[in-house]
C-alpha cells in the first residue's frame, strides 16, 4: 500500500487523515467495473432507441438499478446513455481511501495497517454470515457455545487457506469448479457416466489445494445382447 498523510488546519481546528492507495484493490475496482459496464452496455442495447416512445418500465428498472443507475444519465428526450463522466470520476477513486484519525501517537503506516485489519475483520464476519451460511444459533451451554465459535472458526480458516494457495477468492473458486457436471450418456449400447472437461482453471485449483481431480469416467455399463 502506498500511504500519505494529510494534515489540515492548527490547533483546535486540526485535522489529520490518511490517505491510502492499494494497487491489488484498484485493479479489483477497476476490474468489477468494467463488468458492471459491460452488462449495462447490453441492457441498453436491448431497450434500443425510444423514438418519440415513452419511458418504459425496463429503464425505470435501470435508473432506479443500486449499481447500474448510478451510471446512467437521461437524455431530453428520456433516452438512457452511460455516463462517462461519472465513469471517469470513479476511475481516479480506483484502490484509494480516506481514514480520518484523532490518534497523534500512530504513524501513517500504522493508522493504514490497522484499517486494514479491520476491513479484513469485518469481511471475515460477512464471509461467515454469507459464504459459510451461518444461522443464528442460540446456545445456553458453554460447551456448545465454544463448538459453534470453533466451527466458525475451521470454515472461515479453511476459506482463507483456499484464497491464499489459489489466488483467487472464495466465490471465484465456487464458480469455477460448479461448473464441472456429471453427464450421463443412455444408448442402445449400454450408458456411461462422464464428467465435462475441466479447464486450466479449474485444473489449477485442484493442483493448488493437493485435490485429486475426479475420474473422467465414474461408471460404464455395455448392455448384453
Amino acid at each position: 500500500m502506498e500511504v500519505k498523510e494529510i494534515i489540515i488546519g492548527d490547533g483546535e481546528a486540526r485535522k489529520r487523515y490518511v490517505l491510502v492507495r492499494n494497487p491489488a484493490q484498484e485493479k479489483r475496482d477497476k476490474e468489477k467495473r468494467e463488468q458492471t459496464i459491460k452488462r449495462l452496455r447490453e441492457e441498453l442495447d436491448a431497450i434500443g432507441e425510444l423514438k418519440g416512445q415513452a419511458h418504459t418500465k425496463s429503464i425505470c428498472r435501470l435508473v432506479a438499478h443500486p449499481t447500474y443507475g448510478r451510471y446512467i444519465k437521461l437524455l431530453s428526450n428520456g433516452q438512457p446513455r452511460l455516463d462517462k463522466a461519472k465513469i471517469k470520476q470513479e476511475e481516479k477513486l480506483d484502490g484509494k481511501y480516506l481514514i480520518r484519525t484523532s490518534d497523534d501517537t500512530l504513524g501513517p503506516e500504522d493508522v493504514a495497517s490497522g484499517y486494514k485489519q479491520l476491513i479484513d475483520i469485518e469481511d471475515a464476519f460477512r464471509t461467515i454470515k454469507q459464504t459459510l451460511e451461518v444461522r443464528p444459533v442460540y446456545h445456553r451451554l458453554s460447551d456448545r457455545i465454544r463448538a459453534h465459535v470453533l466451527l466458525c472458526w475451521l470454515g472461515l480458516l479453511l476459506i482463507r487457506i483456499a484464497e491464499n494457495e489459489t489466488g483467487h477468492t472464495w466465490r471465484e473458486i465456487v464458480n469455477a469448479v460448479d461448473k464441472i457436471h456429471l453427464v450421463e450418456f443412455l444408448t442402445d449400447g449400454g450408458y456411461v457416466k462422464q464428467r465435462t472437461q475441466i479447464n486450466k482453471i479449474q485444473k489449477n485449483i485442484f493442483k493448488r489445494l493437493n485435490i485429486v481431480r475426479p475420474p473422467e469416467i465414474l461408471a460404464f455399463e455395455a448392455k448384453t445382447p
